[in-house]
């Protein structure tokens, strides 16, 4: 760092992205992306958007909002786009958390979330997760600040229920709630039918994983007109201009495209239910994923010796260094021939241990 970095950033940990290797062509099953492309009538509107990419893109997504309106069934004034579901986390954190309302988020969640907090330089407060990885829905009633709840976890792809989720909302109503929703389409229940119910709730989407979008950085952020009006209040104030328009065009493309959007998450559903399966006949321990990953363990290998045999092998996944969960892997749900690749790796290397 140079000696101009102010001192309130020197001890900042950034985020760790997965891996994104360039020297070499692996089965990536690290990031959680999707195997599929971006549908064709996505691509179709995104090469009509470049045509006009010598003026600013639409500040307001009129477009994009008349469409999304329509399929998540809010209204358009309920609704805010982003940068990624990342930059609207990180305007729910300058908006609702500060030196009197400090951010509480599970001690095993999105790594970002403690990220978020120190750039902004706010309290945070981790509750530990239970056992069985679930989370402590009675100690997260109980704090004050802002809570952040991804939903389901990452990286255990464990789910609340929207009964679960109502708990905490009745819990504390002077307190605001974001329930991260980047893995909801697969298998968990979206809080988003409940945002005209309560005012201190916030639900945040990406078209990251099942709309095929993880390159394009497009996010979409759900609450009552109030919130929203608070969070454009920050995007306004920081970068109007932060969706391009080709990517907006590919969120509309996206979402008109249903067809295409039910067959690419049934798929991940099914290939998530074989890769489950094959895995506990190897002997693994898997916690019960509604996401578009996996998250196992084996007594044969440690977590971190599977990791780095599987990369040697020209296999990605996600290795996480941390107590409780080093002997995990997170394991994206690639497509049929990817996990057949993966397991067959897994199956040699097993059998091969000395």
């Amino acid at each position: 760092m140079s000696k101009f970095l102010s001192k309130k950033y020197i001890n900042l940990a950034p985020y760790t992205p997965g891996e994104q290797p360039k020297n070499r062509k692996y089965v990536k099953l690290n990031t959680n992306e999707s195997p599929f492309s971006p549908s064709k009538k996505a691509l179709s509107l995104a090469k009509k958007a470049l045509k006009t990419l010598n003026l600013y893109c639409d500040p307001e997504f009129t477009n994009l909002k008349k469409v999304a309106s329509i399929e998540f069934n809010v209204g358009e004034e309920n609704l805010i786009f982003s940068n990624g579901s990342d930059e609207v986390l990180n305007y729910a954190f300058m908006a609702y958390c500060d030196d009197k309302t400090p951010a509480v988020f599970a001690d095993i969640t999105y790594g970002f979330y403690k990220v978020f907090a120190e750039v902004n330089n706010v309290p945070y407060e981790t509750v530990p997760l239970k056992e069985d990885f679930s989370l402590d829905i009675k100690s997260l009633c109980e704090k004050k600040g802002t809570l952040f709840i991804a939903n389901p976890n990452a990286p255990t792809g464990i789910a609340l229920t929207l009964d679960e989720i109502e708990k905490i909302l009745k819990s504390r109503k002077s307190r605001m709630v974001i329930i991260d929703e980047a893995y909801i389409d697969f298998g968990g229940e979206s809080a988003v039918s409940l945002i005209d119910k309560y005012d201190n709730l916030l639900v945040t989407q990406t078209f990251s994983k099942s709309r095929q979008m993880a390159g394009a950085r497009l996010g979409i952020g759900f609450a009552n007109s109030k919130v929203i009006d608070d969070l454009n209040r920050i995007r306004y104030s920081l970068n109007p201009y932060n969706v391009n328009a080709t990517t907006q065009a590919l969120g509309i493309g996206s979402l008109q495209d249903k067809k295409y959007f039910e067959k690419t998450k049934t798929e991940i559903i099914e290939n998530r239910e074989y890769l489950t399966n094959q895995l506990k006949s190897l002997g693994f321990t898997l916690t019960n994923s509604k996401a578009n990953f996996v998250f196992a363990k084996t007594d044969k290998i440690s977590g971190k010796d599977l990791y780095l045999s599987l990369k040697e092998r020209g296999v990605l996944v996600r290795y996480f260094d941390k107590p409780r969960i080093s002997d995990y892997n997170r394991i994206t749900v690639g497509n049929k021939q990817e996990i057949n690749k993966l397991l067959i790796e897994i199956k040699d290397i097993l059998e091969n241990i000395k």
